[in-house]
């Protein structure tokens, strides 16, 4: 059998260009797919830490408010109780003596103030408070609520402004 000489060997220019293009729109493809991955990755850890800072914060929040007591001035156990402040007396700190804590709104930023009793008689000087910012970010402006002892877990909370007398449960709520 005689061979053909005449046939060529190869791809032609539209074969070539058709794997070409399709080659492109794979990686171009695959391109968008990796940086996607990448963005929501970052983002989902980024609220994963949020939630975890958050969590951290509360759990100390709460711990120090169940150890709330009479200030050592004799004053009562909670001295303000806003929408967006509670302040109350406990001793965080194991000192023996009770310190004015107050969480707060300030903008944006849930913070914590902490005055020591000073002085003799004891006083709690607001020139002498501690601010530390906890949480950034913060996009709600009522974050606590308050319950009375009749709370059965789908009573409505205290109307403000709450008597402070009646508050036996005090709920926080952070939208970041």
């Amino acid at each position: 059998m005689k061979k053909d000489s005449n046939k060529r060997k190869g791809f032609s220019l539209i074969e070539t260009l058709f794997v070409l293009s399709i080659s492109v729109v794979i990686l171009l493809a695959l391109g968008l797919f990796s940086r996607n991955i990448f963005f929501y990755n970052s983002f989902v850890s980024s609220g994963l830490a949020y939630a975890d800072a958050g969590r951290e914060i509360l759990t100390t929040a709460a711990a120090e408010i169940r150890e709330a007591n009479t200030a050592d001035t004799g004053a009562y156990t909670i001295g303000l109780a806003t929408a967006s402040a509670f302040t109350f007396y406990s001793d965080i700190d194991n000192d023996g003596l009770k310190e004015k804590v107050r969480y707060f709104l300030n903008g944006n930023l849930f913070q914590k103030g902490i005055t020591k009793p000073t002085g003799s008689p004891l006083t709690y000087n607001s020139a002498n408070e501690t601010i530390s910012t906890l949480i950034s970010n913060v996009t709600s402006s009522s974050i606590f609520d308050y319950y009375d002892k009749n709370y059965d877990g789908t009573t409505a909370p205290l109307a403000f402004p709450v008597n402070i007398a009646d508050i036996r449960l005090v709920k926080i709520t952070i939208s970041i």
